[in-house]
This record gives structure tokens, sequence and C-alpha cells, in this order.
């Protein structure tokens, strides 16, 4: 195989395909980053068995061949090569010649007959919506994935797709994230749960251009992401989500109007006097025309007034702070809503449309030390 093609386009598919790459594996093939220049073009091909992506990049083929070579020498090869034209070759016993300008390595690859490419899946039904949209709905419920593997269903997000309609949702046991994206077409009926690996690779490597699409292909078992020269498969999480839906209410005792920043600022600022693990709330003391919000821990004291609207009764909750500037830094209305009904029931952050809903569990708290 010879193929000659930019650093910058080499460097910027090795970027895209990297992401599948395991971090630990007992099969070293899995540890390679593919290049097939057999069938006319320059595919790289990167797959973990759950995860799995494959792009094409311009460059010119001089020898048609194959070869898988580790990825992570590959990658700081070409990082480290002059902006300029870059030759890889190869000869039969997989010996790989990387040369740019002056520069000339050596290394040793594989034989690609042994890498695991990615599945044949039957790609029908696509659903398409702009890679700004699908980009904006992963960074704005991603956060309240569940780290924790012992339980699968919440380390992934709730793709659901009802005509026109497309709901991201994302839960960890102390806050519901829910995103509802209006579609320009109507699809059949689409309900699934996608790992959060999976989104948080695919918010890095979607360009997140509105004028661009992306399209989605969903079977039982997988789904699939097509968009520019790139394709990214995906297993699926088995089992059926969470009924989130029984866990939203209507009902409501306080309901306020509040200037997003103000509040995103009041609490970032409070955050300063909370360590790393400490679990120190955020108590709001909401009243007739202000919110006083106080933060008491090991470090000091703040308390501060915010100006609100307020319908409803007084209330004294406590929240982590960290899931509450978390909601609002992915709301970009100027002022939001928020509902409560008492302190121990999860306030709501909500829009009227319904666009968006973010439900966060308050913290019990020592009145007499705050």
């Amino acid at each position: 195989m010879k193929l000659i093609c930019s650093k910058s386009n080499l460097l910027k598919g090795i970027n895209i395909v990297s992401k599948a790459v395991p971090v630990r594996t007992t099969m070293s093939i899995l540890e390679c980053i593919l290049i097939d220049a057999s069938l006319g073009e320059i595919k790289l091909t990167a797959n973990d068995m759950e995860l799995g992506i494959e792009t094409v990049i311009e460059g010119d083929i001089s020898e048609p061949g194959i070869i898988a070579l580790d990825a992570k020498i590959f990658s700081e090869i070409i990082r480290k090569l002059p902006d300029n034209e870059v030759t890889i070759e190869t000869d039969h016993s997989f010996q790989t010649f990387i040369t740019c300008e002056k520069a000339k390595f050596n290394i040793i690859g594989k034989s690609g007959e042994d890498f695991s490419y990615l599945p044949e899946i039957e790609r029908k039904d696509s659903i398409c919506m702009s890679q700004f949209t699908l980009k904006e709905a992963i960074r704005q419920t991603i956060f309240s994935i569940a780290d924790n593997e012992n339980n699968k269903i919440m380390s992934g997000e709730l793709f659901e797709i009802q005509e026109n309609q497309f709901k991201l949702a994302s839960l960890d046991g102390h806050r519901i994230s829910i995103r509802n994206i209006e579609l320009k077409e109507h699809y059949e009926y689409k309900k699934v749960i996608v790992p959060g690996k999976t989104l948080n690779e695919i918010s890095k490597i979607l360009p997140g251009s509105s004028e661009d699409d992306v399209t989605l292909f969903i079977t039982d078992n997988h789904i699939i992401f097509e968009f520019d020269r790139t394709t990214v498969v995906s297993r699926l999480i088995e089992g059926e989500y969470f009924k989130i839906e029984q866990m939203l209410s209507s009902d409501y005792e306080t309901k306020l109007r509040i200037n997003k920043r103000d509040l995103f600022d009041c609490i970032d600022r409070a955050s300063l006097l909370v360590k790393e693990g400490d679990k120190k709330p955020i108590i709001m003391n909401i009243t007739d025309t202000s919110m006083e919000l106080k933060m008491n821990s090991f470090i000091g004291s703040m308390k501060e007034d915010i100006d609100i609207e307020k319908e409803g009764k007084d209330i004294l909750i406590g929240f982590n702070p960290k899931f509450f500037i978390e909601a609002l830094r992915v709301i970009d209305e100027e002022e939001i809503t928020i509902y409560m009904v008492n302190p121990k029931a999860p306030c709501f952050i909500k829009d009227e449309n319904g666009s968006y809903i973010y439900l966060i569990l308050p913290v019990n708290f020592n009145v007499s030390s705050n």
C-alpha cells in the first residue's frame, strides 16, 4: 500500500476515529486504527466492539492496500510531523514507512484482515436533523447521565421519536433532564437507550453546523449516526427506560420567575465555599419579592438576595449547588420559571411550551446551622 495525504486531513481523521479506540483491551488489534485504501478511497476505522467509527479522508492512493497501525503511536507520529504532505507506505511483512519532508518513521503494523470491521447493519427508516440540533440536545442533557456502572440503564440516555417529536432524557437518581425537539418530518415510533459514552464521543466529533444534517438509523441493537464522511455505529443498552412521565408533576405550591444569569452567578459564587466532595447545600429562602441564597461551610459563609416574581407560598429549601448550576448552564432563556411543592419534593425548571424540563431533588439541611 502507498498513499499520500496532507497532515491536516490525516490528523482530522485520526482524531475522529480515535474516540472508538479502547483504553484497555486484551485484544491488541482493537488498539489499532485500520487504514483501508483498497477500494479507491482512504478510510480510517476504529472499533472497541461497543462503539465503532469510520471516516473517509482526502488523499491520493498510489498502491491500494490495507494496514492496521497502533493508534497511540500512529497518532503521536502524525501529530509531531511538519505541516506538509505525508506518505504512508507498507510492504508485505506489514513494515510501515511514514515520511514527511525529511522525517522518516518505520513502524510495524498488523494485518488488516484481523481487524474487527463495523457490523453490517440494515439502514432503513432514516431520521434526519441538523448537526446543531443534535449536538445541542446532547449538551443540554448529557450531564445528568449517571457515572454509576451498576445501573446500566442510568448510564445511557433515552431517545424517543414519536411522529415529529424527538425526546432526549437522562437521569442519575438525583435529577432528570429532558429536551423535546420538533423535527421537520414525521417518523415511525422509536424508543431506545443510547450509551452515555457514545453520546459523549458524538458531541466531540460532530461539527455542529446548522446547515449540515446528521442522519440516524435505529435498529433493535444498534444506532448509526452518519454525517459528513463519518459513520458512527454504537450498540444500544438493553432494557426498558424509567417511566419518567410518572415522576413529572404539574402541581406546585410556589412558582417563581427569576433572571437565569443572576441565579447562576449567585450559586457559582456560593460554590467557592464548597470543597470538592463536600455536600453543603445552597439554601433558598423564597419570600414575596426576593430569594435569599445562603451557603454555610467550613471555609466560610455567604448570603445574597435576588429579585423574583412569585406566586404561591413562601418556601425554605436546599439543593446541591452543582445540580442547579449544570441545569442553568444549558438553558438559553434570560428568564426562567421554577416550580416547587415543599422542601422534600423535587423542583422543576421548565418553559411554557415544554421544550425543556429539569427536575432536581432537594437535600435535607439543618435550619439552625444555616
